[in-house]
């Protein structure tokens, strides 16, 4: 079974957006510790992510017609 480009842009998408909140929660004093980079480096790689899936999904898609 093939999973969709769409819907691994909208997993990667949801966890970039859980990322960047925990990496909100994990800014105690300032943002410049390297919990907070870690976590916003992987949720920015998560996001890009999805945006190169949808991107994937909106050619196939095209492509089809």
């Amino acid at each position: 079974m093939k999973t969709s480009p769409l819907f691994m842009a909208l997993l990667y998408f949801s966890l970039g957006i859980a990322f960047t909140y925990i990496a909100a929660q994990a800014a105690v004093e300032t943002i410049w510790n390297a919990t907070t980079i870690i976590l916003s480096l992987v949720a920015t790689f998560n996001i890009a992510v999805a945006v190169r899936l949808y991107n994937l999904h909106n050619k196939i898609k095209n492509t089809k017609k």
